[in-house]
């Protein structure tokens, strides 16, 4: 049997059971992107934690404050992203969205989540196919998977757009202030 035919059964197979399995040759998994932005939450939260620290307790400097706040800022919107759209991929339900989410909020608590939530076979498989017709979140989910870039630079743009608000609120200081 040829690749083609196989790599062509396969995807009829997976487009009719609904499969996740990475056949695909994708490496990219829910399960990967989940695990790095879930690391990269906790490293901003360490960065955030130690500015404190050095702003707090040493009295040293507060730059590490503003680094680390808005890295973890990001990070912090990043990882609710990525975590909508592995659970709408995996199809979780609610409330395991919503125990992701609050996840994000303890330090370091989205390692556990990750951690958890693998052990409990949630981020098994693939990306799954989108359904050929009609409105769903899957495929606006399988529309970035099937374009990262356009996906990185929605990313980065969200992220600069909540920054640019959350920064210029501190930069400029209360609205009416005299």
């Amino acid at each position: 049997m040829s690749e083609a035919s196989t790599t062509a059964g396969r995807t009829a197979q997976a487009t009719a059971t609904g499969s996740t399995t990475p056949s695909d040759g994708r490496r990219l998994t829910p399960r990967v992107l989940l695990r790095a932005v879930s690391i990269g939450e906790a490293i901003t939260w360490a960065l955030l934690l130690t500015g404190m620290f050095l702003k707090y307790v040493t009295q040293t400097t507060d730059l590490l404050v503003s680094v680390g706040g808005s890295l973890h800022g990001a990070m912090f919107m990043v990882y609710l992203v990525v975590t909508a759209f592995v659970g709408v991929n995996q199809r979780w339900p609610w409330w395991m969205f919503g125990l992701g989410w609050f996840a994000a909020i303890p330090p370091f608590a989205t390692l556990v989540y990750d951690w958890w939530a693998e052990r409990r076979g949630a981020l098994e498989g693939g990306w799954r196919d989108a359904p050929p017709k009609g409105f769903s979140l899957q495929r606006i989910v399988r529309w970035f998977v099937d374009r990262p870039i356009t996906m990185g630079a929605a990313v980065i743009v969200l992220a600069v757009v909540i920054l640019t608000g959350s920064l210029s609120g501190a930069l400029v200081g209360p609205t009416g202030a005299h």
